[in-house]
């Protein structure tokens, strides 16, 4: 029986890290900082559009593949580390 209560614990695990939802977030509206002056600006850098930029930023857009290789671009100094990170979703955005 100890069996089954083994599988029923490592079901009942895996069943919490399914429902558990991350969201991505950057950190590169706070690296801009000196580097570009607008978003305008950090928007070209990165090759994709200002209102891509402008939704990201209010939540209002997933970050994408574009998003994360033009981050990579237009902060080549930095690792991914330093440009994303997972919150739990629902946790509060800094840049909201």
């Amino acid at each position: 029986m100890s069996n089954v209560s083994v599988k029923d614990t490592e079901k009942q695990k895996a069943e919490k890290v399914s429902r558990l939802d991350l969201k991505l977030q950057t950190r590169v509206f706070d690296l801009r900082d000196g580097r570009y002056s607008n978003l305008s600006e950090l928007a070209q850098a990165m090759g994709i559009s200002i209102s891509q930029i402008y939704r990201v930023r209010k939540g209002k857009r997933h970050i994408n593949e574009k998003f994360i290789i033009g981050a990579i671009i237009a902060f080549p100094e930095y690792g991914l580390s330093d440009l994303f990170n997972f919150t739990p979703d629902g946790a509060v955005n800094d840049r909201r």
